[in-house]
């Protein structure tokens, strides 16, 4: 139920902030609306949204160095950004800091709460599409994939932590190993419905997963680039109890 859920906007703009806090409570949410980093920071000392929607342009520290600092704090809350700039450089910047959508402004309320939806869903996508008889735990190469959990644990035991989108798309690898996957595929197998003509995110997540997956990330054995073709986990999948 949406009433469960609680948004944390951070937004400098009086009025913006004011009218997604209304519509987005019209919707069913729990809204808190903060103007800065500063307050943010405060927000999350003493609550846990489920999640942030974050403008890119804010006084002080702006969204990229906050999305930025959440993560390197292993805080996996669903990021979506927003900005008031279009270019694909920023939405490349933002998803490489750990966003999980970006949105340009200026933006219909209505896309922005399609995209709130959307995120949410993947995030406890787990919840409907894992059964007793499906398998939990995949082992493939020195790293444990818990499905169930959504946590990654590497060969020296220590949990890595995954976003949203980077769950999905290690998921989809999984589920596929040796088997090269186009760009179009991965964004179709991870997103379904939600995924959105835009390569270069997939690029992105790839990026991101291979740089907590690979020892040296530049020169990649796990995950690897079939030219011409995708993207193809070079290993085998083990099921575990």
């Amino acid at each position: 139920m949406n009433k469960s859920k609680e948004l944390l906007v951070v937004d400098d703009h009086g009025e913006i902030r004011d009218l997604l806090r209304r519509f987005l409570e019209q919707h069913g949410y729990r809204v808190q609306a903060v103007p800065d980093g500063h307050a943010m920071r405060q927000h999350l000392a003493r609550h846990q949204p489920d999640l942030i929607i974050l403008d890119l342009m804010l006084p002080g520290d702006d969204g990229l160095t906050l999305c930025r600092e959440l993560r390197g704090q292993g805080n996996q809350v669903p990021i979506i950004m927003l900005t008031a700039m279009g270019e694909d450089t920023d939405r490349i910047i933002g998803l490489e800091m750990g966003a999980d959508d970006y949105l340009p402004k200026p933006f219909n309320p209505r896309e922005l709460l399609a995209r709130i939806k959307a995120v949410l869903r993947r995030q406890h996508g787990n919840e409907h599409h894992h059964t007793a008889d499906m398998p939990k735990k995949l082992r493939f190469g020195h790293w444990l994939l818990n499905t169930a959990r959504r946590e990654l644990t590497g060969p020296n035991g220590i949990t890595i932590s995954l976003s949203t989108a980077e769950f999905d798309l290690l998921h989809v690898f999984t589920q596929h190993p040796n088997r090269v996957l186009s760009r179009d595929q991965l964004l179709d197998l991870a997103r379904g419905r939600e995924a959105q003509a835009f390569d270069r995110a997939i690029d992105t997540l790839v990026s991101r997963l291979r740089r907590k997956l690979e020892a040296d990330s530049k020169n990649p054995e796990l995950i690897k680039t079939i030219w011409g073709g995708g993207y193809m986990l070079a290993a085998d999948v083990h099921h575990e109890d």
